[in-house]
């Protein structure tokens, strides 16, 4: 491969910002036992998805207006990152979790 050419996984990935929002702005202070496990399973279900080198970071962020959750993820369409976020057992807990996904448009890693 030349020296000016991408590898070609680089050409067909793309970058997503994902973030979880929680179901009430105060979330991760007043956890309830139930909840706990729910995200422990969420942080067990993450770090799958490193392993298989769809994520790249997740961790919560420390907003002024309330804490949220931050997934970078490594996926070849909007679809596919959508289908990750859908799988997530928080997503799929009917307790109020929903995420909003936008691609990076360019990124430096």
């Amino acid at each position: 491969m030349a020296s000016n050419e991408a590898p070609r996984e680089a050409a067909t990935t793309r970058i997503f910002h994902c973030r979880l929002i929680p179901p009430r702005p105060d979330f991760a202070f007043t956890m309830t036992d139930e909840e706990r496990e729910l995200m422990s399973r969420h942080a067990d279900y993450l770090r799958a998805k490193l392993c298989e080198g769809t994520m790249i970071l997740a961790g919560p962020v420390a907003d002024p207006a309330g804490p949220w959750g931050l997934l970078i993820l490594r996926a070849g369409s909007e679809a596919e990152a959508k289908a990750v976020t859908d799988g997530d057992p928080v997503a799929r807990s009917g307790r109020g979790f929903r995420y909003e996904i936008l691609p990076m448009i360019s990124t430096i890693m």
